[in-house]
């Protein structure tokens, strides 16, 4: 079990991202307070471009809780209108039309998210792995959460496959987290720990590295004689990022 102790050094936070075009990282929002834009390229309905545009929204989420102005597109020609309803479904916040607008508001940094094979224009590239779905339930899942969850589970650049097994095992995950977090939220609450916040940012600005977040998540639950209401505040400090709802059931406890 991860034994926690003096939190690192922690200065200046600073989102790194790996451009799919050179392999190199880059920072993602290079001017301080400098408009970003974030344009998903996503055409047509399909587990792999809900993956873009959620990884897409983790961008966004990632860049606005550094304190950075976010302009963000979504670029395609084929089922937008199914695509953006399923994205909702999916707790991903709206995108604009991203269409054949330029570079008019100037934005500082521009990020592409795409997949391998999608033409994008000039600035960073962010790679998306493709998602096999052999059951085809993705779209249409009961609870979306456990998609979102089995997605944010791997690392973007690495390929997915969406089996029943995956997705109950995601459902499982989020119901329990759901259901601890309504538990700790009826005790005092009590501030996150310096090196808790540490691990967590160190994680999403480290290109995105989401499962590490989710690794964190499952340290904090097992760490022992940690009050439970540092426990809520983290996992509710988390899913500013994840969005995962993980406070959805607050209250519903008897």
């Amino acid at each position: 079990m991860h034994a926690y102790g003096p939190p690192p050094a922690y200065a200046q936070a600073v989102l790194r991202i790996t451009d799919a075009r050179t392999g190199e990282p880059v920072e993602a929002a290079p001017a301080r307070r400098g408009l970003t834009r974030v344009e998903a390229h996503a055409s047509g309905l399909a587990p792999t471009t809900l993956r873009v545009l959620l990884i897409s929204d983790l961008l966004v989420r990632a860049l606005e809780l550094g304190g950075t102005p976010v302009w963000s597109l979504l670029t395609g020609d084929h089922q937008q209108a199914e695509l953006r309803a399923a994205a909702r479904a999916l707790g991903i916040r709206p995108f604009e039309d991203g269409g054949d607008l330029g570079s008019g508001l100037g934005e500082a940094q521009v990020l592409h998210v795409a997949t391998e094979g999608v033409e994008t224009p000039g600035g960073v590239l962010v790679a998306v792995a493709p998602v096999d779905s052999p059951t085809a339930a993705a779209p249409g899942l009961s609870d979306p959460g456990a998609l979102r969850l089995a997605l944010l589970s791997h690392p973007r650049d690495l390929p997915v496959r969406l089996d029943a097994d995956v997705l109950e095992e995601a459902r499982r995950t989020l119901a329990h987290w759901r259901g601890s977090v309504a538990d700790w939220a009826r005790r005092p609450s009590r501030p996150v720990p310096d090196e808790v916040r540490a691990e967590l940012r160190t994680a999403w600005e480290d290109d995105l590295n989401v499962p590490e977040v989710l690794d964190v998540l499952r340290r904090v639950e097992a760490w022992p004689d940690l009050a439970d209401g540092a426990r809520f505040e983290t996992y509710a400090y988390a899913d500013r990022l994840l969005g995962l709802e993980l406070t959805r059931d607050i209250g519903s406890l008897a």
